[in-house]
């Protein structure tokens, strides 16, 4: 799960630096001409739908991993409680064990 939460990390941290880029294509577009400023425009427009496409993307992942985990989580809690009393039942049969052997 970690390895999963720290790859969507790194596909935020990658988008923040896409729209960083595009912020500074903005600026540089402003200071060009108008011909250079057209080619400038439709790589913006490229690159705001691939950011918006790869969010979407992102969003449906983490959305799908969220659901197998709680779909896991609910097949494995009942598992988990019953060896959680186990444990505990075993812990005190050891403790009466103890007990006998070191009271005789």
């Amino acid at each position: 799960m970690k390895k999963e939460k720290s790859t969507i990390d790194e596909i935020e941290d990658v988008l923040q630096e896409i729209g960083e880029k595009i912020e500074e294509l903005v600026k540089k577009g402003e200071e060009a001409g108008k011909e250079a400023k057209v080619e400038i425009d439709k790589k913006l427009s490229e690159l705001r739908e691939n950011k918006t496409t790869l969010e979407e993307e992102l969003k449906k992942g983490k959305d799908l991993l969220e659901k197998e985990f709680k779909s896991q989580k609910e097949k494995i809690d009942p598992r988990l409680e019953e060896s959680k009393n186990h444990l505990a039942e075993g812990l005190k049969q050891i403790g009466l064990a103890l007990k006998a052997l070191f009271m005789k």
